[in-house]
Parts: C-alpha cells; structure tokens; sequence
C-alpha cells in the first residue's frame, strides 16, 4: 500500500511536466500540411469560376493581354449585354429550361412510381428487374445515339404520332434524358422507400385510405430527401447536356444553352469571343447554384439517409 502511495505523486508530477511541455512539433507539422492540402484543393476547385467571372468582366483589350491579366482592372459588363442581346442565346435559354423542367418532371413521376412499386411490395423478379433497370446506366451515350436519333426521326416524321407525342427536337432530348436519368431516380428512392416502416400505411388503410393515397399523402412527403437530390441531379445532367442537343437540334430555334454557347463566333473567322462565351456561362451556371443552396439542407438529408442504422 505504502508503494503505491507513493507512485501516485510520481505519475502525477510526470503528467503536468508532459502538459506544460506542450504538444510535439509533429502535431504542428501535421496541422500546417492539413491546412496546405485545404488550401491547394479550393485553389483547384474554384480558380475555374473565378477565371470565368473575371474573364467575363474583362474589356476586349484586357483578353488580349500578354501576360494574361488574373485582375480585371474595372467591372466592364458589356459582355453581359452582348450575351442577352443575342435573340438565339434567349431562345436557347427557354428551351433549356423548358427541357430541363420537364425531364426532372418525368423522372420524378415515373420514378417515384417504380421506385414504390419495387421498394415496397414483394414480386417474383424483383432482383432482376433492379439489377436490369441498373444496366441502363452501363451504356455510353455515344453508343446508343445513332439508334436513338434515327428512331426519333423515324417516329417524329409520321404526322399523327408525331403531332400526338410531341417528338420534336425538345421531345426528343426529354426522353433521350429521361431514359439516362431513371435508372438512378428508381435506384435511390426504392431504397427510401424500402427503409419506410410499414405500420405507417398500415396506419393509414385503417382509417379508410387506399394504398395510391397512402403513396401520395404519407410516403411520398417522408421521400422529400431523396426526390430533391434526384431532381437536382436530373436538373443539372440536362441542363448541362450537350451530346445528344447538338445531334437532336438543327435549327437555332431548337437549340440549348450548351449549344449555344459552343456556336458563339466572333468579329472575324479566326476570332474567339472568349468575354461572351464565359459571360454566357456564368449566366446559367447561377440558376444551378441559386437550387444547391435552396435544398441543400434536404440534399445532404438525401445523400446521407441510411448512413447510421437504427
């Protein structure tokens, strides 16, 4: 007993030496490099936005500049006005916005029907037919766009189909995007679905609601997570598409933004308007932005949903 009493003060008095000692310079070398590797990765990920804002507030003489100058010397938007007084970048953008909203549109209602349909009842081939609907995403958007495009043509030249289905140009890029963006709507909200505890339709077919509205009032609000990061990413994959837009669209009447942007032309034959071209980027790269920050809270929910089990 005697011997142990007296380790105690020992171990004590070793203890406050190592704390005033402070902590080892290998913890600060850690810490610094840390620090470093932070800084060097939002250098790589953001100096390409913020070249394109500076580019896009440049005057003419400060593009041509050698070196290039990485400070515009004064806010010139006249590459701005240049972009919004073009009648085929306006036309562009209505078009994107009208494919775009109907493709989220589409794959968020095909979807979440069959993501509810494989998520919550038991069927024979179910394992299969996920693993088929996976497959899809396996595919090169190259190799499938001759057939695509000829089957369009094929359905889109026939009046009364045609007019019926509406396969023109924009028709034709929705399902062409829809096809790309279901697989992994379905993928994502069947396993939301499949994590919902039964008793809450159980609960509502008690109280007299059919299983659709159980679907719609109690399952399909729970679901919210998953439906906004899905529709976000529908949303940017055809907004920033621009394969299948410039194969579909012919006139420039029919053409998206990313179309539009890549048949900017300059002055002269040899001149790249390189101030309207980011001007125009950055112009429809903020709508995305203003959407990541609005369900950002509801996108990591999505993301992160089935992470910690219980």
């Amino acid at each position: 007993m005697a011997e142990m009493t007296q380790s105690i003060p020992l171990r004590t008095t070793e203890t406050a030496f190592t704390q005033r000692k402070g902590k080892p310079i290998q913890f600060y070398i850690g810490r610094v490099a840390f620090w470093i590797l932070i800084l060097l990765i939002l250098l790589y990920t953001l100096f390409p936005a913020y070249w394109a804002v500076a580019t896009s507030l440049k005057t003419s003489a400060e593009l041509n500049q050698t070196p290039p100058l990485y400070f515009p010397k004064s806010m010139d938007f006249s590459h701005y006005r240049a972009v919004f007084q073009d009648d085929n970048f306006t036309v562009a953008l209505k078009n994107s916005v009208i494919v775009s909203i109907t493709t989220v549109l589409m794959a968020l209602v095909i979807g979440s029907l069959a993501a509810y349909a494989i998520g919550r009842f038991r069927f024979r081939g179910k394992s299969p037919v996920m693993y088929l609907i996976l497959s899809m995403t396996m595919f090169p958007a190259i190799a499938i766009l001759g057939s695509l495009y000829t089957m369009l043509r094929k359905v889109g030249g026939w009046p009364v189909i045609g007019d019926v289905v509406g396969l023109n140009a924009a028709g034709g890029l929705v399902f062409a995007y829809t096809t790309f963006t279901l697989p992994f709507t379905v993928w994502v909200l069947a396993n939301f679905y499949r994590a919902m505890p039964a008793e809450l339709e159980q609960a509502a077919m008690v109280d007299g609601a059919t299983p659709f509205r159980a679907f719609i009032e109690i399952l399909l609000p729970l679901a919210a997570p998953g439906i906004a990061t899905t529709g976000l990413l529908a949303f940017i994959g055809a907004w920033n598409e621009y394969l299948f837009a410039s194969t579909f669209t012919i006139t420039t009447d029919q053409r998206t933004v990313p179309v539009a942007i890549a048949s900017f032309s300059g002055n002269t034959q040899f001149e790249i308007p390189w101030g309207n071209i980011m001007a125009a980027s950055v112009t429809v790269t903020i709508p995305l932005v203003i959407l990541v920050l609005l369900l950002q809270r509801k996108i990591i929910s999505g993301l992160t949903a089935g992470a910690v089990k219980g």
